[in-house]
């Protein structure tokens, strides 16, 4: 399988993961090297990846965080540069993050700013990592329940895309990741998108291609737009709502948290709503897009008290201008704007489109 070159980095894949990746440290002769990890992956990744690794007589050190969004925290942050610090990381220290979005996140960010930038490789191990959180540069860490607001954009060395690691995960953490690619199909490609939602079930037969597909149609967005002044932002479709209702579920106790994906899910069919009345979105491409997010995610209650929340959530969004919420809204399958202002009784009015769908 080709690598995919980005602006400033390369995503491998596959057989020519680790063999790149010692390239890559034999030629660079790392300081030291350490790895971050979360409790799960310590546990069902790391024993794989240490054992593929040619550290060439370089100390490897292992740092673990907490498992989950809640840990994606300025405090996670400074538990690991102060302990790189202690174990005498340099500028010409690397850090290899091994680990889902939150990892290669917080990861990223850490090495972007520790000594003001060492040299980092992101190994995702979640599907959602390997078709999104990993790619393009994106870095950063929530503040409170505000998803992503304190980070930069900076890319590593290189991206490492191994999708065996896709077999320690639950399977309600793989349809979380099948969301965004859902998403790649919905801003770039309507016959992947196509191509997706007729799938019955994601596995060993049909992951390595649809995964590449993803990584090349966020890699085509990112290349003309690195630092989102523009185009980037289609990669955001269902993210304003779908970041504020993720938030609210996280910081709201008599909630279940929801999984990334799973609130995106509902983030993509209220905007794809919201793009049937303000935009040119066609009925029976809205009816297409329901019936896909209704067959692999779970409906969830979002009340009145919900949403009037949510609503308030909004003007955190990152795309937001002088004070006003831009949405990213849908012509058509695959034909995407941005900066669309929505009113608040549209959004009002896509909740309750979503509540009175029937399974």
């Amino acid at each position: 399988m080709k690598s995919i070159q980005t602006k400033n980095s390369v995503v491998h894949f596959n057989s020519q993961v680790y063999l790149e990746l010692n390239k890559h440290i034999k030629a660079s002769n790392p300081s030291m090297i350490f790895v971050l990890v979360d409790t799960n992956t310590h546990e069902f990744c790391l024993p794989k990846f240490l054992s593929l690794l040619e550290s060439n007589d370089i100390v490897v050190e292992v740092m673990e965080m907490p498992e989950g969004e809640d840990h994606k925290t300025i405090d996670i942050c400074m538990g690991v540069w102060e302990a790189m610090s202690e174990y005498g990381a340099d500028r010409k220290s690397l850090l290899i993050n091994l680990g889902g979005g939150v990892v290669t996140d917080l990861g990223g960010f850490v090495a972007s700013t520790y000594m003001r930038g060492i040299d980092y490789i992101n190994v995702p191990t979640s599907l959602l990592a390997m078709v999104d959180a990993s790619v393009g540069g994106k870095t950063g860490v929530d503040l409170g329940a505000l998803k992503n607001q304190v980070g930069v954009i900076s890319e590593g060395s290189m991206v490492l895309v191994d999708t065996s690691y896709l077999e320690t995960l639950p399977p309600n953490h793989v349809i979380s990741g099948f969301a965004e690619m859902l998403k790649h199909g919905l801003i770039g490609d309507k016959a992947y998108w196509e191509e997706l939602k007729s799938i019955d079930k994601i596995d060993d037969s049909n992951i390595d291609n649809l995964v590449y597909r993803s990584v090349e149609i966020k890699n085509e967005v990112v290349s003309e737009d690195p630092t989102e002044k523009g185009l980037r932002k289609v990669l955001n479709f269902g993210h304003t709502l779908g970041h504020a209702i993720e938030s609210y579920f996280l910081e709201n106790g008599d909630k279940t948290p929801l999984l990334h994906g799973e609130a995106i899910a509902i983030g993509m069919i209220l905007e794809a709503y919201i793009s049937s009345v303000q935009n040119s979105l066609s009925k029976d491409e809205l009816d297409n897009i329901t019936r896909c997010f209704i067959k692999y995610f779970e409906k969830v209650e979002i009340n009145d008290i919900d949403q009037d929340i949510i609503i308030k959530l909004l003007r955190h969004d990152k795309k937001n201008s002088h004070g006003k919420v831009k949405f990213v809204l849908l012509d058509a399958i695959g034909s995407p704007r941005i900066d669309c202002e929505v009113s608040k009784d549209l959004i009002l009015a896509a909740f309750s489109y979503y509540n009175n769908l029937s399974i």
